[in-house]
């Protein structure tokens, strides 16, 4: 069972950025399309990011505006969600997924992980 393990979140000011790495535990997941999801208090789990796991190439949610870049470094196992110009709409909990396909990946993925906050203040 792969194991992902999300760091780099904390509280930040509007305005700030922030880096979230996630690291899996097994170099299969260069194999693998992986994204982000966050989940706000009280809200659904919504998808933010993903990378295809060949080309790269890269989706966002609407509500990202260009503000999010998510990147992977296959030799690292790691995944990464740079931030910019925070809000306080997106204080949530983030998580890491992967799946072996992108509609997977929307739809429901094989491994999670545990998550990371992210608060903003305004």
């Amino acid at each position: 069972q792969v194991q992902l393990v999300e760091s780099g979140g904390g509280l930040v000011q509007a305005g700030a950025s922030l880096r979230l790495s996630c690291t899996a535990s097994e170099p299969s997941v260069s194999t693998y399309t992986m994204g982000w999801f966050r989940q706000a208090p009280g809200e659904e789990r919504e998808f933010v990011a993903s990378i295809t796991e060949s080309r790269g190439s890269t989706h966002y949610a609407d509500f990202v505006k260009g503000r999010f870049a998510i990147s992977r470094d296959n030799a690292k196992n790691t995944v990464y969600l740079q931030m910019n110009s925070l809000e306080p709409d997106d204080t949530a909990v983030y998580y890491c997924a992967g799946d072996w396909t992108p509609t997977g990946l929307r739809v429901g993925p094989q491994h999670w992980g545990q998550g990371t906050q992210v608060t903003v203040s305004s």
